[in-house]
């Protein structure tokens, strides 16, 4: 095992791959290419990134960063409150599915995600809807790669 193998575990690229293929947040989201890495239209359209908190533990197997999901409306306002809060819950009940996904060659070992905090509505300067959550993923480097 390759003890730097843990700076390869990217919980951001395995939380994206498997959001952008997932079909109920394909569906909720209003079809394909609304799951990116940045904010951009179509709308509405998650965005996932590197969370601000988490756990590095020893820095030698198991890890608990976070990702933070970013469900961004249309400029317009739209959808509501409402409706943005149902569909940043799906995205992070599809990302809870991981654990029980077979491990992908190449990518970290996910065995947990857990909510870091609650639903946070911030929306940008211009007043297009943005809702926030954290998830901590617990991961580790998939030993079949590494």
């Amino acid at each position: 095992m390759d003890a730097y193998a843990l700076a390869d575990a990217d919980p951001v690229a395995a939380v994206l791959a498997w959001l952008a293929e997932h079909p109920k947040v394909t569906e909720v989201l209003g079809g394909p290419g609304r799951v990116s890495g940045a904010r951009e239209a179509p709308w509405p359209h998650l965005r996932v990134a590197a969370g601000p908190g988490g756990d590095l533990g020893n820095l030698t197997w198991r890890t608990e960063p976070e990702v933070s999901l970013e469900l961004y409306g249309d400029p317009g306002g739209w959808p509501g409150p409402a409706e943005l809060t149902r569909i940043l819950k799906v995205c992070a009940l599809a990302v809870a599915e991981l654990p029980d996904a077979e491990p992908v060659v190449g990518r970290a070992v996910i065995s947990g995600v857990r909510p870091s905090g609650v639903l946070l509505e911030s929306p940008l300067e211009t007043g297009q809807p943005r809702w926030v959550m954290g998830l901590l993923i617990t991961l580790h480097p998939n030993p079949e790669t590494s």
